[in-house]
């Protein structure tokens, strides 16, 4: 079977979408990198939001067991008990 020999253009045309398809699969891995960061970042957050809740809830149980059931005004610093 005989070798032919490929054109400078059609070289170049394969060099090119070589370049664009690696090119391409950099940015594609940079960001499934961002995604995984992103990912651990919600993760993070969801913990500090149940850490949260849970200061929350024990707060309130101990204003509870220290002034009774009722309400709270945060912004006139008064609790109000409910009757």
């Amino acid at each position: 079977m005989e070798k032919k020999v490929l054109t400078k253009e059609e070289i170049q045309s394969l060099k090119d979408l070589k370049l664009r398809f690696d090119q391409l699969v950099g940015v594609i891995g940079e960001t499934e990198v961002q995604i995984m960061n992103l990912e651990l970042r919600r993760d993070n957050l969801k913990t500090n939001l149940i850490d949260i809740q849970e200061e929350e809830m024990k707060l309130g149980k101990e204003l509870e067991e220290k002034y009774g059931s009722g309400t709270i005004s945060l912004e006139k610093g008064e609790f109000s008990p409910t009757k």
